[in-house]
C-alpha cells in the first residue's frame, strides 16, 4: 500500500475510497505532525489536503518522495506551488464542480443585502410586525450594475445567474477576456461605476487587500460589496470603518481574514450579512469535490497523470 498524508478532514466516502489504495496517515491523529514527518516523511508519496489548511512548506521539505498534492477546494493559495513545481510535485484542485453553488451563494448574499432579509426576519420574530406595522421598505435588486473582480469560471457562473435579475455585468481581472462584458483595467474606476462589487479572485500575495479603503469609498454609500473569494482579498479593518462610517452601504461576506474568527465590530453591524465560509457547502457539491479530490490521487497512482492540475502544474 502506498502511504498518503491526510491534512485536515475527509468524508467517510473519501476515506473508504482512499483506504482501498493507500495507507492513510492523518495529521489530526498526530500530536506533532512536524515531528512525525521528521521520522516518517520519506515514506509519504501523496498528500490530500484542503484549501484552508494547505501544506506547510516545511512539511513538503520533510517528504522527499512526495509525488502529488490533491487539494479539496478550488482555492489553493495555502500550497506553495513554486516549491511544488521546483520539486516536480503536481498539485491538483477541484474546479468547476463548485461553480454553480458559489454563484448561488453570491446571489443569495446580494439579495439578502438588498432586501434586508435578516432585518425583516428579526422584525417578524420579535413581534414588531404586529405591534408596529409594516417593516421599512428595501431596495430592488433588479437592473443593477454588477462588477466582478476575477472573471474566471466561477465569475462567469455568477454573471450567468445575475442575468435573471437583468444585471449589467462589468469586470476587472489580470487580463481582458473574450466576453461580452465591459472590461476595466482599474479596479477603483470599476468600483465607482457599479452598484455591486463581487470578489471572486484567487487569494495570495497578488490580491492581498486589493479591495482597500479607496476601492470601498469609490463603491460608495449606496454600494454593496460581496466577498466569496478569500478574506485576504479585502482589507477587513478598512471594511469595518467604511461600513461604520457609511462610506460603504452594505456587505455580504462568506470569507474573513482570520476565519473562523470574525471581528466583534463586524458582527455588531446591521448592514452586513455574515456566512461561515459556506459558498460551496451543499451535500451535492461537497460530494463532487470529494470525488474529484480522490480521483486525482487514484489516477496519478495508476498512470502518473491527473484530472485537474492547478495552472502552475499544467503539463507536468
Amino acid at each position: 500500500m502506498t502511504d498518503l498524508l491526510l491534512i485536515g478532514g475527509a468524508t467517510p466516502v473519501m476515506l473508504d475510497r482512499l483506504g482501498e489504495k493507500f495507507t492513510i496517515h492523518k495529521t489530526t491523529d498526530m500530536d506533532d505532525p512536524a515531528a512525525w514527518l521528521a521520522d516518517n516523511g520519506s515514506k509519504i508519496s501523496y498528500v490530500a489536503t484542503n484549501g484552508h489548511d494547505g501544506v506547510k512548506p516545511a512539511y513538503v521539505d520533510a517528504m522527499p518522495n512526495l509525488k502529488a498534492i490533491s487539494c479539496y477546494g478550488v482555492g489553493y493559495d495555502a500550497i506553495d506551488t513554486t516549491q511544488a513545481v521546483s520539486r516536480g510535485i503536481v498539485v491538483t484542485h477541484t474546479p468547476n464542480v463548485l461553480n454553480a453553488e458559489v454563484a448561488t451563494t453570491t446571489v443569495l448574499l446580494m439579495l439578502a443585502c438588498y432586501r434586508e432579509i435578516l432585518r425583516d426576519d428579526a422584525y417578524v420574530r420579535a413581534g414588531r410586525w404586529e405591534a408596529e406595522g409594516n417593516a421599512p421598505l428595501t431596495r430592488s435588486a433588479d437592473g443593477q450594475t454588477v462588477g466582478i473582480l476575477g472573471l474566471g469560471r466561477i465569475g462567469q457562473a455568477i454573471a450567468d445567474k445575475m442575468a435573471a435579475f437583468d444585471a449589467t455585468i462589468v469586470y476587472h481581472s489580470r487580463n481582458q477576456k473574450d466576453v461580452p462584458y465591459k472590461y476595466y483595467s482599474d479596479l477603483k474606476e470599476m468600483a465607482r461605476d457599479v452598484d455591486v462589487l463581487v470578489c471572486i479572485t484567487p487569494g495570495g500575495a497578488a490580491t492581498n487587500k486589493i479591495v482597500n479603503a479607496e476601492v470601498m469609498e469609490a463603491l460608495g454609500p449606496q454600494g454593496t460589496l460581496i466577498n466569496v473569494s478569500r478574506g485576504s482579498v479585502v482589507d477587513e479593518a478598512a471594511l469595518i470603518e467604511a461600513l461604520q462610517s457609511g462610506k460603504l452601504g452594505w456587505a455580504g461576506l462568506d470569507v474573513f481574514e482570520a476565519e473562523p474568527k470574525v471581528p466583534e465590530a463586524l458582527r455588531k453591524l446591521d448592514n452586513v450579512v455574515l456566512l461561515p465560509h459556506v459558498g460551496s457547502a451543499t451535500n451535492e457539491t461537497r460530494a463532487a469535490m470529494g470525488a474529484l479530490t480522490v480521483d486525482n490521487l487514484l489516477q496519478h497512482l495508476e498512470d502518473g497523470t491527473v484530472i485537474s492540475a492547478v495552472p502552475e502544474c499544467a503539463g507536468m
